[in-house]
């Protein structure tokens, strides 16, 4: 029973269901196990054990009243500190936002809670989602980053603390603190969860996703997560997508997988090169490499000019009530897109489609795009959250990305592998994933 904070998600909501475990049972070795990591960690903003341990009595009510449970029914589940909660504050990580208590949910949150899932406290983000660092720390080695913005939601599920936790991304803020903790993370394919309630950096570059300890589990959040919300104008009327049991269906044939280095091959440390380089000799007859021309390097400029004018627009009431109290970092993106001109703007915008367009092709012949997640293991120190060059092709696309924790460094810290897919095949791309843990085991 001490080990019921291990369990994945698709785990804990069975065994709860079936009644080997309550939800309280659950909940309380979770709590346990925050109570061990967390002094060292420190992956929570906002927890609040009796409120926790009141949900689960709830859940653990409702199910033995014998009425319908949901798919993550006494499940407990991080929420960034971005993400509104009606019960708990949203602060943003900045000190301008303090004290901030929203009146509704975030609509993944209201999800969430349909799904019968226990919110257990609010997860650390970076400064307004960006690159000034939380308190936080990677749980397999303190004196590292974990990564950012979704700094704490990452910890949190890679210390064992909770199954399942939500994050977002406008470059590299999911991906790349999964790959750093060593757990599986998944950015959809934009337009597939709301971003209603969500602290908008971008609206053209906000991604919600989360984080998990299996590929079911990101199936099973992902699918919870992507019910049509008529508020959201990145959505269109469309059904749920059955995303857990696509997931867990044996591919028709083998999938193939494009190899793709990216203009920014030469920035993986020599660990991480060795080490991908023997995941694909073990797959080689699963992967062809596909070359994209040096001008894709220029995608960096177009994201920043779209991200950082945003950036100004949608920060400007923090910039002009508080500059002294955001991060030099930040000032300086908020500078930089007040000068963005309306045609460079448009322009790069215009990319967007383009782009995406031409990376369509890839998908003609292949499943899955193969690249790295990030250019090495988690940096030392925690001034910087590091490098996500990586994630910002795929992020400026909206392609559905993913991070598989494969490989390790000298230092034994982990090093994700990133499989994208096409936009709107989150459900192929799930199951070409579970295929590839399958194909190297």
């Amino acid at each position: 029973m001490e080990k019921l904070n291990w369990l994945t998600a698709n785990q804990a909501a069975k065994g709860i269901r079936e009644g080997f475990f309550s939800s309280e049972d659950l909940v309380k070795s979770c709590i346990e196990q925050i109570h061990a990591r967390e002094p060292e960690v420190q992956a929570w903003i906002y927890f609040d054990e009796e409120h926790a341990m009141t949900q689960a009595r709830r859940a653990d009510e409702w199910r033995a009243s014998g009425k319908p449970l949901g798919s993550l029914h006494g499940v407990p589940v991080g929420i960034k500190d971005i993400i509104d909660t009606g019960d708990m504050p949203t602060e943003d990580g900045t000190p301008l936002h303090s004290g901030r208590n929203p009146w509704h949910d975030a609509k993944v949150v209201e999800l969430l809670r349909c799904a019968g899932a226990v919110i257990m406290g609010k997860t650390v983000t970076t400064e307004l989602a960006t690159y000034a660092p939380g308190k936080t720390r990677n749980p397999h080695n303190p004196e590292h980053t974990p990564g950012g913005s979704s700094s704490g939601s990452a910890a949190a599920v890679a210390a064992g603390m909770v199954p399942l936790a939500l994050g977002t991304q406008t470059n590299g803020s999911l991906i790349r603190p999964a790959a750093y903790c060593g757990v599986f993370g998944f950015k959809p394919s934009r337009g597939l969860v709301s971003r209603q309630g969500i602290l908008r950096q971008s609206e053209h570059l906000d991604q919600p996703g989360g984080f998990a300890r299996s590929i079911e589990d990101l199936a099973l959040l992902g699918e919870v997560l992507s019910a049509y919300d008529p508020d959201e104008p990145g959505m269109l009327p469309r059904a749920t997508m059955p995303l857990l049991r696509v997931c867990e269906e044996d591919s028709p044939m083998p999938p193939k997988l494009a190899l793709i280095k990216t203009p920014w091959w030469q920035q993986l440390d020599a660990d991480t090169q060795e080490g991908f380089g023997e995941l694909v000799a073990h797959l080689s007859q699963h992967v062809g490499e596909f070359v994209l021309p040096e001008s894709a390097s220029t995608v960096l400029d177009w994201h920043n000019t779209v991200m950082e004018a945003d950036i100004a627009f949608n920060y400007e009431s923090e910039y002009q009530q508080g500059a002294d109290k955001l991060s030099a970092s930040l000032r300086e993106q908020i500078e930089r897109g007040r000068n963005v001109k309306a045609f460079d703007y448009l322009k790069a915008l215009a990319r967007i489609p383009m782009l995406t367009e031409a990376l369509d092709e890839i998908f003609d012949r292949y499943d899955a795009i193969l690249t790295p997640a990030v250019a090495g293991a988690a940096p030392f120190g925690l001034a910087s959250t590091g490098n996500p060059t990586f994630c910002t092709l795929w992020t400026f696309c909206g392609m559905p990305a993913l991070n598989l924790p494969l490989l390790k460094d000298s230092n034994g810290l982990p090093v994700g592998v990133q499989l994208v897919g096409r936009s709107g095949d989150d459900a192929r791309l799930l199951r070409t994933a579970r295929w590839l843990l399958n194909a190297i085991k």
